[in-house]
């Protein structure tokens, strides 16, 4: 110090890195995160639902439903996501995850091949993933806690089609009222004709252009 104040230099200025926020704004287009979440059956069974999400889109992949998820289980779900990625695997490079046990070196193994980094959560820190987070909020209030489940197969079913609306049709607000898949066909509101389509047997409407 004494050196630098006889050369007349003054201390470099404290610097801080960016908040968790800034981090993932700025990185939203190559982050991929991940959560587990459960659901009970009728018949008082939990099962367990693994689902990914592009933070940039707000896509989101279930990738497995399962009652008893095992590392191994865990580690060959995230190898068929990276299949079904395909070609945009390439512009990802981090994953947001927790410090749950059933992500194993071998889950991480599986994208640190593909070039995709695991970055794990603070311990007991849920809103440092919040976009996955929130979602397991959406799926619950609008899906989950409305329908009596009565097992894996059903489950499966449910959310498969809960997902296809939530990808091509529910409007966020993140992205302008849009959907994370939105159709590349402009409706002309003053001369369209909308009709309603009824989902999981009416729980949720989709509205679209009728032909």
């Amino acid at each position: 110090m004494e050196i630098l104040n006889q050369a007349g230099v003054d201390p470099a200025p404290r610097r801080s890195g960016p908040t968790w926020k800034q981090f993932l704004t700025a990185q939203a287009q190559t982050m991929l995160s991940c959560d587990f979440f459960t659901v009970d059956t009728v018949f008082l069974k939990r099962i367990y639902v693994l689902f990914f999400m592009e933070i940039a889109t707000r896509r989101v992949h279930v990738v497995g439903v399962t009652a008893h998820p095992t590392g191994a289980w865990v580690a060959q779900q995230a190898r068929n996501l990276l299949m079904d990625l395909d070609g945009r695997v390439s512009g990802l490079r981090f994953l947001l995850r927790d410090r749950d046990t059933k992500f194993t070196a071998a889950f991480d193994a599986a994208f640190t091949a593909a070039g995709i980094n695991a970055i794990k959560t603070p311990p007991q820190a849920p809103r440092a993933n919040s976009y996955a987070e929130r979602w397991v909020g959406t799926v619950r209030r609008e899906c989950t806690d409305r329908m009596l489940i009565v097992g894996e197969r059903h489950l499966t079913t449910v959310l498969g089609e809960y997902t296809r609306h939530y990808n091509d049709h529910r409007p966020h607000r993140s992205l302008d009222q849009r959907p994370p898949n939105p159709s590349p066909h402009l409706v002309d509101l003053n001369g369209a004709r909308v009709q309603r389509q009824p989902i999981l047997g009416g729980l949720i409407n989709e509205y679209s252009q009728a032909a």
